[in-house]
């Protein structure tokens, strides 16, 4: 006998005994035994296991109908113990849905997707465990999360797909491509995305490094602005403030080793170690703030959704003025004109240089190291930016807290970035 045969249906029993296991589970924590179970642990099985021996035996006689003959039976099984619960006042239909998953799971591994079917049959399981995160989340999201959500969803599902993936033309428009710059949009709207999302399932009131944390991925000059607001009418929270601050600008540099990471593999053995030492001074200074002294935690701060289609088209145009004006720069001024675009771009955003000199360093229109050593000074130039809204809107007490830290990550990134 064939050996991946039973491999095959052996996956399928697992797939099946896994989602029956949290259905017997959750029948048992609920009481609902006593009312009676539409499926447990040993019926889960059965059904992935059916979906496997369906899909055997129309392969066996080469008719697909054998298969749907075989399914349909099942079907019919699911939909009557729905209508008989149903009727005694349970109206959802998750057990029953995730009973016709499991049997096409089955399928699937008879038809050698045993990866796929694995997937899918451990976020049926998530699905099915989460089951009050996931309402307690919805509960959560108002009309303005769901239509950013949508938003979001059409510039990655119906926008980008059609871009032309082309360049314009000759140097230094060459570096312009449609598809490329439309892909960066979604980058960084999906990590602001995530940022707000983690946000909106923890809370905002876990704790002042989580604050820092979750809002520096959405915007980091956003966090250093709130909070430097704030500290003007809760001067004695200057130190919390001074962490959640610190804590957003360590997870700025870590978005930028993310971003070339993803659009430049070989940037990224360039390019981090002064970013990676800049987060670390700048990670350093906040475990010291975070045991030094401090007031009481920080009360929760307004976030809104990050998401929307003006400023992520303004985002696109950035992106693709910093590539051509980079590109220019580099074409007429050399290593100098860089540089100098480098610190200017970083004045307003960071992302947006960082992606566009991966994007000159991967098509080989510039050296990983001046790429690099652009990159830090963009991210420098920020930290600048940051440091000076501190120094002119934060409070005194805030600007001392902060300074140390800010002088530290300054200091540090600059040097190392001589040295690339």
């Amino acid at each position: 006998m064939d050996l991946t045969l039973f491999y095959r249906f052996g996956v399928a029993l697992f797939i099946g005994m896994l989602v029956g296991l949290q259905r017997e589970y959750v029948s048992e924590e609920t009481s609902q035994r006593s009312h009676g179970m539409f499926a447990g642990v040993r019926t889960f099985a059965l059904m992935s296991l059916a979906g496997c021996v369906a899909a055997f035996i129309a392969d066996i006689l080469s008719n697909p109908w054998v298969f749907i003959g075989l399914v349909i039976p099942m079907g019919g099984l699911i939909i009557a113990a729905y209508y008989i619960t149903s009727t005694n006042g349970d109206m959802g239909m998750t057990t029953e849905v995730a009973a016709v998953v499991t049997i096409l799971s089955g399928a699937l591994c008879y038809w050698d997707q045993l990866a796929l079917a694995v997937a899918i049959g451990v976020i049926t399981t998530a699905l099915l465990s989460f089951k009050l995160e996931l309402h307690g989340f919805a509960a959560l999201l108002t009309r303005e999360d769901i239509v950013a959500t949508l938003k979001f969803a059409i510039i990655t599902a119906i926008i980008l797909p059609v871009l032309p993936n082309d360049s314009f033309g000759p140097p230094p428009f060459d570096v312009l491509n449609p598809y490329k710059v439309w892909l960066m949009v979604v980058l960084i709207s999906g990590i602001s995305f995530l940022g707000y999302v983690l946000i909106k399932l923890v809370g905002e009131r876990q704790g002042i490094g989580l604050t820092g944390l979750l809002g520096g991925l959405v915007s980091s000059t956003a966090v250093t602005l709130s909070f430097s607001q704030r500290s003007q009418t809760e001067n004695q929270l200057a130190k919390p403030f001074a962490l959640a601050i610190i804590v957003a600008w360590t997870v700025m540099f870590a978005r930028v080793l993310i971003e070339v990471m993803v659009t430049n593999l070989p940037l990224l053995s360039v390019v981090w170690l002064p970013i990676t030492a800049a987060g670390a001074a700048g990670l350093l200074y906040g475990i010291y703030l975070y045991f030094a002294p401090r007031g009481d935690d920080v009360r929760d701060m307004a976030v809104s959704n990050p998401f929307e289609l003006g400023p992520a088209i303004t985002f696109g145009l950035l992106y693709g003025v910093i590539l051509l004006a980079a590109r220019t720069a580099q074409i007429y001024f050399g290593d100098t004109g860089i540089y100098v675009s480098s610190i200017l771009s970083g004045l307003a955003d960071v992302d947006a240089i960082t992606l566009s000199m991966a994007e000159l360093s991967r098509s080989g229109n510039l050296e990983l190291s001046t790429a690099a050593r652009a990159i830090v000074l963009a991210t420098m130039s920020n930290t600048v930016v940051k440091g000076g809204i501190i120094m002119a809107g934060g409070a005194i007490a805030l600007k001392k807290a902060l300074l140390p830290g800010f002088l530290l990550i300054l200091v540090t990134g600059v040097v190392l970035a001589l040295l690339i």
